[in-house]
Protein backbone atom coordinates (compact mmCIF):
# COMPACT_ATOMS: atom_id res chain seq x y z
CA UNK A 1 0.00 0.00 0.00
CA UNK A 2 2.93 2.61 1.03
CA UNK A 3 4.18 1.92 -2.43
CA UNK A 4 1.26 2.61 -4.11
CA UNK A 5 0.96 6.17 -2.48
CA UNK A 6 4.49 6.56 -3.04
CA UNK A 7 4.03 5.61 -6.74
CA UNK A 8 1.02 7.60 -7.16
CA UNK A 9 2.52 10.81 -5.46
CA UNK A 10 5.63 10.97 -7.27
CA UNK A 11 3.50 10.29 -10.37
CA UNK A 12 1.75 13.43 -9.97
CA UNK A 13 4.83 15.50 -8.47
CA UNK A 14 6.14 14.30 -12.01
CA UNK A 15 3.32 15.95 -13.86
CA UNK A 16 2.88 19.14 -11.64
CA UNK A 17 6.81 19.89 -12.83
CA UNK A 18 6.48 18.72 -16.30
CA UNK A 19 3.79 21.69 -16.43
CA UNK A 20 5.43 24.08 -15.04
CA UNK A 21 8.56 23.33 -17.37
CA UNK A 22 6.41 23.58 -20.28
CA UNK A 23 4.93 26.70 -19.05
CA UNK A 24 8.19 27.60 -18.63
CA UNK A 25 9.52 26.97 -21.79
CA UNK A 26 6.55 28.63 -23.82
CA UNK A 27 6.85 31.77 -21.86
CA UNK A 28 10.38 32.38 -22.01
CA UNK A 29 10.09 31.10 -26.51
CA UNK A 30 7.40 33.79 -26.96
CA UNK A 31 9.84 36.54 -25.29
CA UNK A 32 12.09 35.54 -27.62
CA UNK A 33 9.98 35.84 -30.34
CA UNK A 34 9.03 39.29 -29.75
CA UNK A 35 12.41 40.24 -29.31
CA UNK A 36 13.56 39.09 -32.28
CA UNK A 37 10.56 40.75 -34.14
CA UNK A 38 11.28 44.22 -32.84
CA UNK A 39 15.14 43.73 -33.49
CA UNK A 40 13.92 42.52 -37.38
CA UNK A 41 12.02 45.79 -37.52
CA UNK A 42 14.86 47.68 -36.24
CA UNK A 43 16.90 46.71 -38.51
CA UNK A 44 14.19 47.24 -41.14
CA UNK A 45 14.18 50.89 -40.72
CA UNK A 46 17.70 51.37 -40.21
CA UNK A 47 18.50 50.00 -43.78
CA UNK A 48 15.58 52.18 -45.29
CA UNK A 49 16.94 54.90 -43.50
CA UNK A 50 21.01 54.04 -44.67
CA UNK A 51 19.31 53.69 -48.21
CA UNK A 52 17.86 56.80 -48.67
CA UNK A 53 20.56 58.51 -46.64
CA UNK A 54 23.04 56.80 -49.61
CA UNK A 55 20.80 58.04 -52.50
CA UNK A 56 20.34 61.31 -51.35
CA UNK A 57 24.56 61.61 -51.37
CA UNK A 58 24.80 59.55 -54.53
CA UNK A 59 21.53 60.98 -56.01
CA UNK A 60 23.26 59.46 -59.59
CA UNK A 61 22.34 56.36 -58.60
CA UNK A 62 18.91 56.25 -59.07
CA UNK A 63 18.90 57.12 -63.03
CA UNK A 64 16.78 60.12 -62.90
Amino acid sequence: MLTFVVTSLLYVCGFVFLYGVIRFAVRHSLEDVEMRRVQAERAEEMAVSRDRALLERHGFLTND
